[in-house]
């Protein structure tokens, strides 16, 4: 039998002048809050609709569930409307009409169309190099890590008002930016502020 061949990745942490690292981050959440300019009797709304959640003695809001595109979403009688879930904008939108659909179920016709605004992105990834959090937590100001309460470190970015999970393996998770721009400008700091460790 042939011997099974070493799988090798091109993962390398990079030295100075070397090509950059091997970045490959995706958004994986957007959050959105919008108005739907129309008084919503959330009551009836839960009694009709089957993927719809309402204690309004815990929480004044109705949540409902939406199948395709995979989204949540949280409706308030004032029809204030927060989306989770989306992975990019269109499904955003896609979200909000499906809800507009459910609400004609009941007879609530939404004639405007609803303005989107963003409030957190939320994206994962991996910055292609191994990370020594022990020396980041000492060198990056801003910082936060409990290695025994959690494996992650926390790392605040200020100027791009990020907020970065980073784990040992190069793994990240990235927070509180408002566009696929901003993120891409985190990440890039990111690097930017880790190859400087690196070369203390």
């Amino acid at each position: 039998m042939p011997k099974a061949r070493k799988k090798t990745t091109k993962k390398e942490a990079p030295v100075k002048g070397s090509e950059p690292a091997k970045r490959d981050i995706q958004i994986v959440n957007i959050v959105v809050s919008t108005s739907l300019e129309h008084d919503i009797p959330l009551e009836k709304m839960a009694a009709t609709l089957s993927n719809t959640e309402y204690n309004p003695e815990q929480f004044p809001g109705l949540v409902i569930r939406i199948r395709e595109p995979k989204t949540s979403a949280l409706i308030f009688s004032s029809g204030k409307v927060v989306c989770t879930g989306a992975r990019t904008l269109e499904k955003v939108e896609e979200s909000l009409q499906q809800i507009i659909k459910s609400l004609e179920k009941i007879n609530i016709k939404i004639k405007i169309k609803p303005k989107i605004n963003v409030q957190n992105i939320v994206a994962s990834g991996s910055v292609g190099m191994d990370l020594n959090l022990n020396v980041l937590a000492m060198k990056l100001e801003n910082t936060e890590y409990e290695p025994e309460q959690f494996p992650g470190l926390v790392y605040k970015l200020p100027q791009a008002k990020a907020t970065f999970l980073l784990f040992s393996n190069g793994k990240i998770v990235c927070t509180g930016t408002k566009s696929e721009e901003q993120v891409n400008d985190a990440v890039d700091k990111l690097i930017e502020n880790l190859k400087k460790t690196k070369a203390k």
